[in-house]
């Protein structure tokens, strides 16, 4: 092999990744330069974060393999979004896998860049039997609580499903609403790759709509910080107020206001107990 052929063969399996055939790869192992070497670890690299991706996402799925062999093929997974901002809706996202369906990269949305949430939710959308973002406008957080504005969210976005799933993966709650078998998960966007899948659409989503509201809103950063309690969110309430995009059950934005502090909500589980 010449320096063009070295070249040519680093471009289409190395840069282009294409899977590299048998007699290509006896020719580099016996080729001395250092390209040829450099090339074949490149490769060897990407196989070994293949093997290592492939054993992370087996691991992501046990939970719905285990369901899918025992003939459970609807299988939802559920998470929500936006749960502490000071600004904009909650949202909740349900999604249902194909079984046996592997998405590379697929996380919990908090460890994945917008740009692979993004990629990542297109995909999710396309290989999904079904898939569902259902969102609680600040207004009935205010009404409700933010705990049980989540709990409706991920309903919503449940009976948004078709087919009706036949078990639920939730991450660390339970949807009492729902006359569904389900699994709570306590950090189960990393640990269940249907939960994480509903993560990532629920933030992709609830994102979108913050820009939006950046526009209607300008000056307190929505499109930056999605509304979460940042100092510079928290300088914008100070210079500029409240806007209607605000939760006026939180404490931070009913300061702004000028308004009292509210009451203790019941705890969640006492709130759960309570008829």
């Amino acid at each position: 092999m010449n320096r063009n052929s070295l070249d040519a063969i680093r471009r289409r399996y190395v840069v282009e990744e294409h899977p590299l055939e048998a007699g290509v790869e006896r020719a580099l192992r016996a080729d001395p330069r250092a390209g040829a070497r450099a090339i074949l670890a490149a490769i060897d690299k990407r196989r070994s974060g293949n093997r290592s991706e492939g054993q992370r996402l087996r691991k992501m799925l046990r939970f719905e393999t285990a369901l899918w062999e025992n003939g459970h093929h609807a299988v939802a997974g559920v998470d929500e979004a936006g749960m502490s901002p000071l600004a904009g809706p909650v949202s909740a996202a349900a999604v249902i896998l194909k079984p046996g369906t592997r998405i590379v990269g697929v996380d919990d949305s908090k460890k994945l860049d917008r740009a692979a949430r993004e990629e990542l939710a297109k995909e999710i959308k396309q290989k999904a039997t079904s898939w569902c973002v259902a969102f609680v406008e600040v207004e009935e957080i205010d009404a409700v609580n933010i705990y049980w504005a989540g709990i409706r969210a991920m309903e919503r976005a449940v009976q948004g499903l078709m087919p009706t799933p036949q078990h639920l993966l939730i991450d660390a709650k339970r949807l009492k609403a729902i006359d569904v078998p389900q699994q709570p998960i306590v950090k189960g966007d990393a640990k269940s790759a249907s939960i994480a899948a509903a993560s990532i659409l629920a933030k992709v989503e609830r994102d979108a709509v913050m820009r939006m509201l950046d526009t209607r809103h300008p000056g307190y950063g929505f499109a930056d910080h999605k509304g979460y309690p940042v100092k510079e969110h928290y300088a914008a309430l100070e210079r500029l107020g409240a806007c209607a995009a605000h939760r006026r059950s939180f404490g931070p934005v009913r300061k702004a206001l000028g308004l009292p502090p509210l009451p203790p909500w019941p705890t969640a589980k006492r709130a759960e107990a309570e008829p």
